[in-house]
């Protein structure tokens, strides 16, 4: 079993800011830092650090050396990414001193994929693979469906969220990431557990998995609905924070964990990488991981575990 990464690629230009600018503001910034990231690229190495065999794939522009050294270095297959005359993605991020940040995203090659090149990349992979995807790249849709086609399972991660991703065949989904603010724009609902219910009654082929940063995380089966509270750690950056839980997650629920133990693997990754600055490079390797589990046992042995009702029994709130 292999994990495809049809995401985005880019080169994340990181300032540390004693607070996000204003506008009609001009700020001096702290420190300034060139890495890196793109939630394809760290969503496809914290997989790799959590033991999975991980492809990527995308577009790039020639200033894209940085990108192939730091996939390479953490153990992922680049030989499906295609270089383009496109500039290379790019992310503009401020840190502000409490570790919060702010990010101006421009797509780049990101947005040039054609259906030829989806086709190509996904000819290499058979029935029972997994396509990991996320909302920073064009063609979605498409390649939602000719993965589902081809009998792949998909993991879509629908960050960032844009208005028309509610017309996306989710349907057609293996795994739902969101968080939460992406949870309430699909569903309507504010409360953490009405956003993973109502996300599994309209999506019920896909397991829903919701991250409600200093709340923790939350999932769900056919039958309940399993929370788990996040460490109370002080970040100093929260960059990838997101997609090293995804990684991880994805990691155990490939390999058969529980969903307690999968959303403790997601939610320990996760916790190490606020306490490094940067994206890629805070990503944690999966023993560091482990042993941090060992060291720091969530607060109960298992996640909360909450019935989930049966659509049209006893839950009226799910027809609409």
């Amino acid at each position: 079993m292999r994990i495809i990464n049809l995401g985005s690629l880019n080169l994340d230009y990181s300032y540390r800011v004693p607070r996000f600018v204003r506008p009609g503001e001009t700020m001096e910034a702290d420190s300034f830092s060139l890495k890196a990231g793109g939630k394809g690229l760290n969503q496809s190495i914290a997989a790799a650090k959590a033991g999975l065999e991980v492809y990527q794939a995308g577009c790039v522009g020639a200033d894209s050396a940085l990108l192939f050294e730091e996939l390479e270095q953490n153990g992922v297959d680049t030989s499906l990414i295609r270089i383009g005359a496109d500039a290379t993605g790019h992310a503009i991020i401020q840190v502000a001193a409490g570790g919060e940040n702010s990010i101006l995203i421009y797509g780049g090659a990101n947005r040039t994929l054609t259906l030829e090149y989806i086709d190509s990349v996904l000819a290499h992979f058979a029935p029972g693979d997994v396509l990991l995807l996320q909302n920073e790249i064009n063609l979605v849709p498409e390649i939602i469906c000719e993965a589902h086609r081809r009998g792949l399972r998909i993991a879509f991660n629908a960050a960032p969220l844009t208005s028309d991703v509610r017309t996306y065949p989710l349907d057609k989904l293996s795994w739902l990431m969101v968080n939460e603010v992406e949870g309430e724009a699909l569903t309507g609902e504010t409360d953490h557990l009405a956003i993973i219910k109502k996300l599994k009654l309209d999506y019920p082929r896909a397991m829903p998995v919701l991250t409600v940063g200093a709340a923790g995380a939350l999932t769900a089966d056919s039958d309940n609905i399993y929370t788990l509270s996040a460490y109370p750690l002080q970040p100093v950056d929260t960059t990838a924070a997101g997609d090293t839980f995804n990684g991880y997650f994805l990691s155990a629920v490939l390999a058969d964990y529980s969903l307690p133990e999968a959303l403790a693997l997601g939610t320990a990754a996760g916790a190490l990488c606020v306490l490094k600055q940067g994206a890629a490079v805070s990503i944690p390797q999966r023993e560091q991981v482990l042993a941090f589990l060992r060291e720091n046992p969530p607060a109960e042995l298992a996640a909360e575990m909450i019935p989930l009702p049966i659509r049209g029994k006893d839950d009226e709130t799910t027809t609409d």
